[in-house]
């Protein structure tokens, strides 16, 4: 499948991330999908540069298909379809799997950005460097 589809289905559910940063527009695309059926069409309308990396991670995480980005003209909206059975995630950190202790390593505190440890990554009251504004 190429990344740049011409034709997608409707969407069913529409979330809308325009002029939020850094994993938001995730919070916001959970809460929406909550009460979603398998096999819905989600469109994710973001203005972050770094969402469809985001999404595209995300939905490899959870099992939902990354069906990449919409031609819309004017916005950047990306579409996915929800699985039946998803990865669970935690409600308040939607990148994080439910019951799994630790960082992205496993049991180590931090994460992997750009192909080193970050350790201050996930701790409560420090942000990475990636997710500050400039």
């Amino acid at each position: 499948m190429s990344p740049m589809n011409t034709e997608f289905p409707t969407s069913g559910v529409t979330v809308d991330g325009t002029g939020l940063l850094c994993v938001t527009p995730l919070l916001r695309l959970r809460k929406e999908i909550d009460t979603a059926a398998p096999g819905t069409i989600v469109h994710v309308i973001a203005t972050d540069p770094a969402a469809p990396l985001d999404l595209r991670a995300w939905c490899h995480m959870t099992g939902h298909h990354y069906l990449g980005p919409v031609p819309e003209p004017g916005r950047d909206v990306y579409a996915l379809r929800l699985t039946p059975q998803p990865m669970a995630t935690r409600p308040r950190a939607p990148w994080r799997r439910l019951g799994v202790s630790g960082g992205v390593l496993g049991g180590r505190r931090g994460s992997v950005v750009s192909g080193r440890l970050r350790s201050g990554a996930g701790r409560r009251g420090v942000r990475p460097d990636w997710c500050r504004r400039g």
